[in-house]
């Protein structure tokens, strides 16, 4: 027992030694104010912009005055809309994922794409096409939830198995071979049952599938999954000041860990379920917005929601306008980004090393 008070003592000790939280509201008020403006302003250059040339002015009277006999406000409500939004969701929802990810293991480059997250929710919804194709969209995101979790659980636990335990080298390491390995799968059964080229575009991660009902479907999830990550900000802020620090402030680190991980997979399989595998936003985005708002995860992960967001809305408007009339799949545009961006972090975290 006394042991056990010296024990807590010092990690209280601790706890009250650690530096003060370095964070910037105001520059955090800024970025959620004009990112809401960003969101708005992309989704409507996402839908003006395509194949059939739509002015900004006929995108407002589809939307607010809608005439069912006008191809293009025929073409923006049934298609270039539910797009939009998928897309607004999905980037707000990786983002997040990444942030949380990065905070509760201390890794600066972790992200749902890198320890894969993605490539188990994208294994998981190839089963599906290949095996139950006409299972309806409501109950393959169930089984990308999953396969994001069996995903996470086998990264982690050859991570953790591995000689010396777990670092952040070894869980990118075992994300990267875990995520080659689970791809290949997708593909070979991809190949064997010969599922169509919407399948591929799909695993490339392409949003322009994305319909009303499948929005519908995966909104409330994303919406709770958010909701969620900004009521564990708190926590997650603490943890990722380190687990002996968070334990002496009296948090159950366990706890925080698996309840942040559920969020990641709900984020995570609804996104993967609709877009596909897109990598990087996790990574990118809360990099970015820490060094814009501070480490204060109940700043970051609203930021990271509004950030992502445009990010992916501007990598869409990208995808239209590369190839016209063809589309670049939307993951290919942001590797593009966060393939430097990872390398960059990787190279400064050895030197730090």
């Amino acid at each position: 027992m006394w042991r056990r008070r010296s024990k807590m003592a010092k990690l209280q000790q601790q706890a009250e030694a650690s530096p003060p939280l370095r964070t910037r509201p105001l520059a955090a008020s800024l970025i959620l104010l004009i990112g809401i403006g960003a969101i708005a302003l992309g989704i409507g250059l996402s839908i003006a912009v395509g194949v059939a040339d739509i002015t900004l002015g006929t995108v407002w009277d589809a939307l607010v005055r809608f005439d069912g006999g006008n191809n293009h406000h025929q073409i923006i409500q049934s298609l270039r809309l539910p797009r939009a939004l998928a897309g607004a969701l999905v980037g707000a929802a990786f983002a997040v994922s990444g942030a949380l990810i990065q905070g509760m293991t201390r890794n600066p480059i972790a992200d749902t794409g890198l320890l894969g997250v993605n490539a188990g929710a994208g294994f998981a919804v190839v089963l599906v096409f290949a095996f139950i194709p006409w299972l309806p969209f409501a109950y393959i995101i169930m089984f990308s939830f999953i396969g994001a979790g069996l995903g996470v659980a086998l990264v982690y636990g050859i991570a953790y198995f591995s000689r010396g335990g777990m670092t952040p080298l070894k869980l990118v390491l075992a994300g990267a071979v875990v995520g080659s390995l689970v791809s290949g799968l997708s593909q070979a059964i991809s190949l064997l049952f010969q599922i169509n080229y919407d399948l591929a575009f799909w695993s490339a991660g392409g949003i322009s599938t994305a319909d009303w009902f499948q929005v519908s479907v995966m909104l409330p999830w994303i919406v709770a999954g958010l909701t969620c990550a900004l009521i564990l900000s708190r926590s997650v802020t603490i943890l990722s000041l380190g687990e002996d620090v968070a334990a002496g402030l009296g948090q159950r680190t366990k706890l925080v860990k698996g309840l942040g991980a559920a969020i990641v997979m709900v984020l995570t399989g609804a996104s993967v379920a609709t877009v596909g595998g897109v990598g990087f936003i996790g990574l990118i985005v809360p990099h970015i917005v820490r060094y814009l708002v501070g480490v204060d995860y109940r700043w970051i992960i609203p930021c990271s929601a509004v950030l992502g967001a445009v990010l992916v809305l501007l990598a869409d408007i990208g995808a239209k306008m590369i190839a016209v009339p063809y589309e670049t799949p939307l993951g290919s545009i942001i590797a593009v980004l966060g393939v430097p961006f990872f390398l960059y972090l990787a190279r400064r975290e050895r030197r730090e090393l």
